[in-house]
């Protein structure tokens, strides 16, 4: 059976929006092995795909930043020989970038990627052996799907299935019934202000969960901080990777969160997700997939939050020992 390297390496939504496409891979060709090269801080995510067989960490986000440092030198000198171990029948680029092109180059097989007309980057085309048309209206979990199902040969069919599960308890101590709050995210114009966040985490409270909100930086920690101070019982837990943060979204009863690739695995992971758009579309990169998800707002529209409780009341129950619905 073939064996399989597929090349995403960043962000966090990219990443957890290519794999559907790793599912279709276990679903058409079961006896494949799949390999995943992938930027360090995602790593976790590919690993929590059963069908991943080795993900090949690497770290281009830090090392551009001390390319003078010998150490760097032997990360890189090791990623390469990473890739090297292996003659793959099929190198997947599902990135379209020019950096994950030049990616592909280091590992031994037949390259595979979107051309000129389809990919993020156009130059990134030249350094492949085999292109596939994908159309740029699609959403990103379907364009990966149609690329690496004509990489491989086999027909695109059946539904979008994520194949990632969380393992394990909630890292920290949570009520017996919670929402996530993910407030943050890599752009201002894609906040969601915090009175909204406020009236939003009261009527959730009001309906018998917990708020836990989980930040990534001082400034993010200090944002929480000051909803957690007005939102009755919520929780502003320790920073957590993205291992942890998948095991305490697992177990939530529902994840609300803006633009940010966290929300993304809480869909993937099968969890009531609704997504708050203030500063970009949901059209492409939106969440998708089943029929516990929702986006609401758009760029320069954002929600307000009696449009996100009634869109939470669509897809996640709050009675005494509810479970999410799915």
């Amino acid at each position: 059976m073939p064996r399989i390297l597929i090349v995403k390496t960043s962000s966090l939504g990219d990443v957890v929006h290519q794999c559907p496409a790793v599912s279709d891979v276990r679903r058409h060709l079961p006896g494949a092995t799949v390999d995943w090269a992938v930027e360090e801080a995602f790593a976790g995510v590919a690993a929590m795909h059963r069908a991943v067989r080795r993900v090949i960490p690497v770290a281009l986000r830090r090392w551009r930043t001390a390319l003078w440092r010998p150490a760097v030198w032997r990360e890189f000198g090791e990623f390469r020989r990473a890739l090297a171990a292996e003659r793959y029948d099929f190198i997947v680029d599902s990135q379209g970038l020019l950096k994950s092109a030049l990616l592909c180059r280091l590992a031994h097989g037949e390259i595979h990627g979107m051309d000129r007309d389809s990919a993020r980057e156009p130059l990134a085309a030249r350094f492949y052996a085999r292109w596939h048309h994908v159309p740029r209206g699609l959403h990103a979990v379907e364009r990966n799907r149609r690329l690496t199902a004509a990489a491989l040969g086999y027909p695109l069919e059946g539904a979008c299935d994520y194949g990632l599960r969380a393992e394990g308890a909630p890292p920290v101590e949570v009520p017996a019934r919670y929402a996530v709050l993910l407030t943050m995210t890599s752009r201002a114009d894609k906040l969601w202000g915090e009175n909204r966040w406020i009236e939003l985490g009261r009527a959730l409270g009001a309906r018998g969960l917990g708020m836990v909100l989980p930040w990534g930086s001082a400034e993010e920690r200090a944002r929480c901080g000051r909803l957690a101070r007005e939102i009755d019982g919520a929780i502003v837990p320790p920073r957590l990777d993205i291992a942890d943060l998948a095991r305490l979204m697992g177990r939530a009863q529902c994840v609300v969160g803006v633009d940010t690739g966290l929300v993304h695995l809480a869909a993937a992971l099968d969890v009531p997700a609704l997504g708050l758009y203030c500063g970009s579309d949901p059209a492409l990169t939106g969440l998708y997939g089943g029929t516990n998800v929702r986006n609401l707002g758009a760029r320069g529209a954002p929600p307000a939050p009696a449009e996100a409780i009634a869109a939470l009341e669509g897809i996640a129950t709050w009675g005494a020992g509810s479970t999410p619905s799915c």
